[in-house]
């Protein structure tokens, strides 16, 4: 199985446990799993009103994967002008951030950093050198007299 193969296989993993999934079966009924969260987010809306809250994520990686992630579930992700591009707003019940959202970005982010991580170095290694290893640490050298 490829590495790109093996990303949307864990990608598919992480979003059926966040959606609840209970058998092999409809963990890969990646449609159903979908349905459920946003019945989840239906339900939570319900008891928890949506509130605006502001999300910083780190780049624009996670940037598109957290907005990606929110257009999944119906929701509007939004900036206001002058915000960075790190930052995303969004109206959604604190419960389900809590419980549904972010957890599963955060998981889904940490796999897409590895696989991004691995795709880089293995460039690298492959097209400009093979030592991929951080640049020593060597001492300070001592001040140089003034003239």
């Amino acid at each position: 199985m490829t590495s790109d193969a093996l990303l949307r296989e864990k990608l598919k993993k992480i979003e059926a446990l966040f959606a609840g999934a209970g058998t092999p079966g409809e963990r890969s009924a990646a449609e159903a799993a979908l349905h459920r969260v946003r019945a989840r987010l239906k339900d939570a809306e319900r008891h928890d009103p949506p509130i605006e809250m502001k999300f910083t994520v780190p780049d624009t990686w996670s940037v598109q994967l957290f907005v990606a992630l929110c257009r999944r579930y119906g929701l509007s992700p939004y900036r206001y002008p002058r915000q960075r591009r790190t930052t995303v707003m969004l109206r959604v019940p604190r419960g389900f951030v809590d419980e549904v959202l972010w957890p599963e970005f955060t998981e889904l982010d940490t796999a897409l950093r590895a696989y991004l991580h691995e795709v880089t170095l293995r460039v690298i290694r492959e097209e400009i050198h093979a030592d991929t290893s951080d640049a020593p640490e060597v001492p300070q050298p001592a001040a140089l007299p003034r003239a």
